[in-house]
């Protein structure tokens, strides 16, 4: 097991005219020895350069990396005692599952007897005993990641590199697999890196979770301190499925009541009442443009006869519960609802919130409030 602390980070392309592009900007990140932590973020985030760099196989703008109290910025990726799981397996086509979890320890000159007990004790966790004569063409798209995962558990690094191992797979195999690397974390206790866009699989892996959004870290924490407390607008938005709901507005005193009035400027939509210490948090703003961010889970809707706060555009049932979509005039939001509930497009439905677990957020800012 081992550390990995990364220290104003930096990974700039150039261009032809201007200073180049910043695809990583001063990440800082310290990973406990033994932790999984999950990268996340957008596509162009910056969360694939970073593990490559991790790695050694891209070359590092500014910064430090250390792997074990080791700066390894000019070590060879080969001696930087890492394993990378990649995307597309990158197993060879002509080696049987057995020749391609051993190459790299034959090519770093271990003995046959233990080459043999580090791939039958690999295999044996994998469920690949009885695949170690087959080659990958012979293998279902499971087969093959698990050989992958296999060939990097054999060489028994300090530090394992996922890099979105799991997006070629159907979506029960995807949850089967974050299940197997839940396990082998368990077991192995190494420290382990992914790299997902998925923040289902961020959320069910992860012993921590840093957010990144254009080269830079928002927000790292354990999944349901991202969940329950997040630091922005676009952490809140990017965590959780269905997202949270979001309404702008305004705060507005009456009756000794804090109110939040939707508004576009314009017209005024729905007028939410709020516990007085979330409106404390807003207090002193009420002129400004907030952003009330509410999940759906907090959100109950009943169907009625005439047109109540909202009017139904989707329902989504998905088995043991169902997911309606409602248009407040100014704002599309989703409700949690039992899964025997029925909503009927075009109807009215009244609504309200649970807002134990809300947010203000700066519209301008989109950090939250606090």
């Amino acid at each position: 097991m081992a550390a990995v602390v990364l220290q104003n980070l930096v990974k700039t392309y150039p261009t032809k005219q201007g200073p180049g592009v910043r695809a990583v900007d001063g990440i800082d990140l310290e990973i406990a020895s033994g932790e999984f932590m999950v990268l996340v973020g957008p596509s162009g985030c910056g969360k694939s350069t970073t593990l490559r760099m991790i790695a050694g196989l891209e070359e590092i703008s500014g910064g430090t990396i250390a792997i074990d109290g080791r700066v390894v910025n000019a070590v060879a990726p080969k001696d930087r005692d890492i394993a990378m799981v990649f995307q597309n397996y990158a197993l060879y086509p002509h080696m049987s599952v057995y020749e391609n979890m051993a190459f790299g320890l034959k090519m770093r000159k271990f003995s046959r007897a233990e080459i043999d007990r580090r791939v039958a004790e690999a295999a044996a966790w994998l469920e690949l005993e009885d695949y170690l004569e087959r080659r990958p063409k012979a293998l279902s798209g499971g087969q093959r990641q698990r050989v992958a995962l296999g060939r990097a558990i054999v060489r028994q690094p300090k530090v394992f590199l996922f890099d979105e191992p799991l997006s070629n797979l159907d979506a029960k195999m995807r949850v089967a697999m974050r299940r197997e690397l839940t396990k082998l974390h368990a077991r192995l206790g190494t420290t382990m890196i992914y790299v997902t866009h998925d923040q289902a699989e961020a959320m069910t892996m992860g012993d921590r979770i840093c957010v990144l959004k254009d080269g830079r870290i928002l927000q790292v924490a354990p999944p349901l301190g991202l969940y329950q407390n997040p630091s922005s607008l676009f952490v809140a938005g990017f965590i959780g499925t269905p997202p949270m709901n979001f309404f702008r507005g305004v705060l507005r005193a009456e009756a000794g009541r804090s109110l939040f009035v939707e508004t576009d400027g314009r017209r005024e939509g729905l007028r939410i009442e709020l516990p007085a210490a979330l409106g404390r948090r807003g207090a002193g703003r009420g002129s400004e443009t907030l952003v009330l961010g509410v999940r759906p889970e907090d959100v109950r809707a009943v169907p009625v006869a005439g047109a109540g706060d909202a009017s139904v555009e989707i329902f989504e049932p998905t088995g043991a519960e169902a997911h309606v979509h409602l248009q407040s005039g100014l704002t599309s939001f989703v409700a949690r609802v039992p899964a025997a509930a029925r909503f009927e497009l075009g109807r009215g439905a009244q609504v309200e919130f649970e807002l134990s677990g809300a947010h203000l957020f700066d519209a301008a800012t989109g950090a939250v409030l606090s």
